[in-house]
C-alpha cells in the first residue's frame, strides 16, 4: 500500500507542478505578446515617418529637377527663335524647304510633370496605407490589452499598458506650397 501510496502523491505534485507551470507560462506568454503588439505599433509609427520624409525629400528634389529643366527648355526655345530671326530673309527655295522641315526639338517637361505628379500620388497613397495600417496596429493592441484574463495577467506582472492616440487624416499644416514660384 505504501508504493501506491507514494506513487499517488507523487502524480498530484507533479500534477500540481505542471499546472503552476502552465499558468506561470500562460500570464508570461501574455505579457510578451503585449511587447509584441506595443513593437507592431511602434513599427507602423516608424513606416509613416520615413514615408513623410520620403515625401519632402521626393518634393523639393524633383522641383529643383523639374525647375532647371523648364529652364533649359526656355533658353533652348529662345536661342532657336532668335537663330532664325537673324538669319535674314529667306533666299532660295532649298533654304526654305530646309527652314520648314527643321523640327523643334523635342522637348520633355511635361513628362517631367508627369513624372512629379505620378511620384508625389504613389507616396501619398503609401501615406495613407501607413496611417490605417498603424490605427489598425492600435487598435489590435488596445483589444488585446483590454481584455479578460489578459488585463488582470498585466496588471500582475506589473505591465504598464500603452496610451497610443489614433491618427486623423488631416492634411499637414506645413504642406508644400508655391513649389514652382521663385
Amino acid at each position: 500500500m505504501k508504493k501506491s501510496n507514494l506513487k499517488l502523491i507523487l502524480i498530484i505534485v507533479a500534477g500540481i507542478l505542471a499546472v503552476v507551470m502552465l499558468g506561470v507560462f500562460g500570464v508570461q506568454s501574455s505579457q510578451n505578446k503585449a511587447f509584441s503588439l506595443e513593437e507592431q505599433v511602434n513599427t507602423a509609427d516608424s513606416d509613416i515617418k520615413v514615408q513623410e520624409k520620403r515625401r519632402v525629400d521626393l518634393v523639393y528634389n524633383l522641383v529643383d529637377c523639374v525647375k532647371q529643366y523648364d529652364k533649359h527648355e526656355a533658353d533652348t526655345l529662345t536661342a532657336i527663335v532668335e537663330g532664325r530671326g537673324s538669319t535674314g530673309d529667306i533666299e532660295n527655295v532649298t533654304t526654305a524647304i530646309t527652314a520648314v522641315s527643321e523640327a523643334y526639338p523635342e522637348l520633355k517637361s511635361n513628362e517631367n510633370y508627369k513624372e512629379l505628379m505620378n511620384e508625389l500620388s504613389i507616396t501619398e497613397n503609401l501615406i495613407s496605407e501607413y496611417r490605417s495600417n498603424y490605427n489598425k496596429q492600435i487598435k489590435v493592441y488596445r483589444r488585446y490589452v483590454r481584455k479578460f484574463p489578459t488585463r488582470f495577467f498585466l496588471n500582475i506582472l506589473g505591465y504598464e499598458v500603452q496610451e497610443y492616440t489614433y491618427l486623423d487624416y488631416k492634411a499637414p499644416v506645413d504642406a508644400p506650397q508655391n513649389l514652382f514660384e521663385e
